[in-house]
């Protein structure tokens, strides 16, 4: 057995005001109560909500903070992810601080959620980041789990957790559930996805093993979770089969064939093309062709005689 300790913090964030101050405050109460948990995942956009006003430098003040904390409590901290301000482009952006509190790396969304999240550019690096004596974890935040591709590429770096906050307070969180323990089994890994409360999402956190069985999935308010994984799960489930049936791991690195969805081609991908371009839908216009005309305006104001 190989163990390491996840603790997912499923808090209220506010729009309105920083949220550090209580995530502290949270780190305070999770490490006085359960002084073995090793690492801290909180959601996405935890820090200070979803609004742009609070976007951060860099390396600023917020991060200067974060790093502090991990210093203090001597843990791994993945304080969910901030807006990043880098000249005028905008990136929702998940640092990585190791116990000593020095910073590991920064993941910026790859897939910000078109068309409702467009002030957001999206990142291009995939990132994965090692724990000494314990094991590789990949990041990745909200909509990009909707592109397995972003999964299978992490675990194709080598990920056996994928640490993933999101922020999500509309009527398809059921939707990501499954695709969170969709996303452990086909790729043999942990998977911790942890969402906030209040302005912050709708909670139901989830963190499934890497044969597809939940270890545990929150309720809607505020809650904390800490969960003590095996890595050597991980690798035993990859060498022998997932519950020692399939090996999918394995069977993609020996594929046949190459899949042509992924080659992009000068001519554009027909289909694909035909779908219209990326927009918010609008509302639907009556199909009677003896509906008015809702762009003619009448005056409700009586004719003169």
């Amino acid at each position: 057995m190989l163990p390491f300790a996840i603790a997912g913090i499923q808090m209220p964030v506010s729009a309105q005001a920083e949220n550090i101050g209580a995530m502290a405050r949270r780190l305070d109460s999770l490490l006085a109560r359960f002084p073995w948990v090793q690492m801290v995942l909180f959601s996405e956009l935890a820090p200070f909500g979803p609004s742009r006003r609070h976007a951060q430098a860099a390396g600023g003040e917020a991060e200067q903070r974060f790093a502090e904390l991990a210093a203090q409590h001597g843990i791994w901290l993945i304080p969910g992810s901030l807006l990043e301000r880098d000249g005028d482009a905008l990136f929702n952006t998940t640092p990585v601080f190791d116990p000593a509190g020095g910073l590991v790396a920064r993941y910026r969304k790859m897939f910000p959620f078109r068309p409702y999240e467009t002030a957001v550019q999206p990142g291009t690096e995939f990132c994965v980041f090692d724990v000494p004596g314990v094991g590789r974890f990949g990041v990745s935040i909200c909509y990009d789990m909707w592109f397995p591709e972003t999964t299978r590429t992490l675990v194709s770096m080598g990920a056996e957790v994928i640490l993933h906050p999101t922020m999500t307070d509309t009527i398809d969180r059921d939707v990501e559930l499954s695709i969170a323990r969709a996303s452990a089994a086909t790729n043999q890994c942990y998977f911790f996805d942890i969402n906030g409360v209040g302005d912050g999402g709708t909670g139901r956190s989830i963190v499934v093993d890497p044969s597809g069985y939940v270890l545990h999935q929150a309720g809607t308010g505020e809650e904390t979770i800490p969960v003590e994984i095996d890595l050597a799960r991980v690798r035993r489930e990859r060498e022998r089969g997932i519950r020692g049936l399939g090996q999918p791991l394995k069977s993609f690195r020996d594929r046949p064939v190459e899949f042509p969805a992924y080659r992009r081609r000068e001519g554009g991908d027909d289909f694909l093309d035909s779908l219209g371009p990326l927009v918010k839908p609008t509302r639907d216009l009556p199909a009677d062709d003896n509906a008015p005309d809702p762009t003619v305006v009448k005056s409700s104001r009586p004719r003169a005689q």
